[in-house]
């Protein structure tokens, strides 16, 4: 048996779900909502010039969770639902299907991505995979169900890694995996496809397919 971890943006989604969250946020949101979204945006323009790009995607990601703040679990559930059905024409269907196969193979498959938990698991149900675990950036919610506006540590490059190992300790205590499999496409994604026993590329740019030439990384 294996374990077989799948990134979401990019790769069983082809598309870029902050994108989608902020289009879905455009027929939603209010005034006041806004004012904490283009407060953040500055603030994040402000990081990205001295930080680099990757600094201002993730400050504007903290930036516009600010914005949740308030919002109860079934609320926030509503939102990322519709956000799970807005664009489905962008689910990379043949790797559903490379995902159900491993499956009957007896296979565990776990969708590990930096999106936050809530939309993974509307996502998940919206496509009809089950049996399939999601471990993404967590939204804190406070002991009533409120969420404060504030989520956890973004799962993205060196912590997907802490997070699969954490989530293989959880889960296999008394056994060791016999195989690891990891389904990406991004360079932030290295350092699982490196530990994996069966790394493979989905839809490489430019540059990851230079990577996974580099590295003999089979591309699905």
């Amino acid at each position: 048996m294996a374990v077989v971890t799948v990134d979401f943006d990019g790769t069983l989604y082809q598309g870029n779900s902050f994108k989608v969250m902020f289009q879905v946020a455009r027929k939603e949101y209010g005034i006041k909502e806004w004012i904490v979204v283009g407060s953040g945006l500055l603030r994040s323009m402000f990081v990205g010039v001295f930080k680099g790009k990757e600094a201002f995607k993730h400050q504007f990601f903290h930036s516009f969770v600010r914005s949740f703040k308030g919002k109860s679990q079934e609320e926030l559930a509503s939102f990322f639902g519709e956000l799970a059905r807005e664009d489905l024409g962008r689910v990379n269907r043949p790797l559903v299907e490379k995902i159900k196969q491993h499956q009957s193979y007896g296979d565990d498959v776990v969708v590990l991505s930096g999106a936050l938990m809530p939309f993974l698991k509307a996502f998940v149900k919206e496509i009809e995979l089950e049996n399939v675990e999601t471990i993404g950036t967590q939204l804190v919610f406070d002991e009533d169900g409120i969420c404060p506006g504030k989520m956890g540590r973004i799962v993205n490059g060196e912590e997907k890694v802490n997070q699969l190992h954490k989530w293989l300790k959880q889960h296999y205590k008394e056994q060791a995996t016999e195989t690891l499999y990891a389904y990406a496409d991004s360079e932030s994604d290295a350092p699982l496809l490196d530990l994996v026993d069966h790394p493979i590329v989905v839809n490489p740019g430019e540059r990851m397919q230079k990577l996974a030439t580099q590295k003999s990384w089979p591309v699905f």
